[in-house]
C-alpha cells in the first residue's frame, strides 16, 4: 500500500475495534505517520532507533500524514491530510539531549512538533500544524459538521 494510504487504513482499523461495542455512538479515530521520501518512520523502539530517525530527518523535509476515520452506525468515513515539515540540521548532542529528555518513543518519526525539537528545529511547515500534532481539526470539523448544522 502506498504510504499516503496507510494512516487512513490504520485509523479505520482502530474504528473497526469499536463496531460491535458502541453501535449508537460516533467513533473518531486517527493515525499519523512520518514519511521521508517513501520510507515510513514509525515509533522508535529505543533511544538508538530514535536518534537514527532524527538523524535521517535532520536538515531535510518530510511529510506527516494523518488519517481520520469517523464511524457512525456501521458507516465509515475517512479523510487524510498531509503536511510537510522541514528541519534544520541538528547536532548529535542536540539529538541525544532530546531523546534523553523528551521521551519521543510514542511519536511517529521520534518527535513531537510541540516538543523542544519542534520549537527549536523546524524551519518551515507547509500545511496544518494540527495534522502534524496528530489530529487535523479542520478535517474533524468537516466530518462532524453534518451532525450539528441544520
Amino acid at each position: 500500500m502506498p504510504p499516503d494510504a496507510v494512516p487512513a487504513y490504520l485509523a479505520r482499523k482502530k474504528a473497526e475495534e469499536f463496531q460491535t461495542d458502541i453501535q449508537d455512538k460516533l467513533i473518531l479515530c486517527a493515525d499519523t505517520i512520518v514519511v521521508l521520501n517513501d520510507l515510513i518512520l514509525n515509533k522508535p523502539a529505543n533511544a538508538e532507533e530514535a536518534v537514527g530517525m532524527l538523524e535521517l530527518l535532520s536538515g531535510n523535509s518530510h511529510r506527516v500524514i494523518t488519517g481520520v476515520c469517523l464511524l457512525d452506525r456501521g458507516t465509515y468515513t475517512t479523510l487524510t491530510d498531509i503536511a510537510t515539515v522541514t528541519f534544520r540540521k541538528f547536532t548529535r548532542s542536540e539529538l541525544d539531549y532530546y531523546v534523553s529528555n523528551q521521551a519521543p518513543f510514542d511519536k511517529a518519526g521520534s518527535y513531537g512538533i510541540q516538543d523542544w525539537i519542534g520549537l527549536t528545529g523546524i524551519e518551515r511547515i507547509e500545511g496544518s500544524y494540527y495534522t502534524i500534532m496528530g489530529l487535523p481539526t479542520h478535517l474533524v470539523y468537516k466530518m462532524l459538521e453534518p451532525y450539528f448544522l441544520d
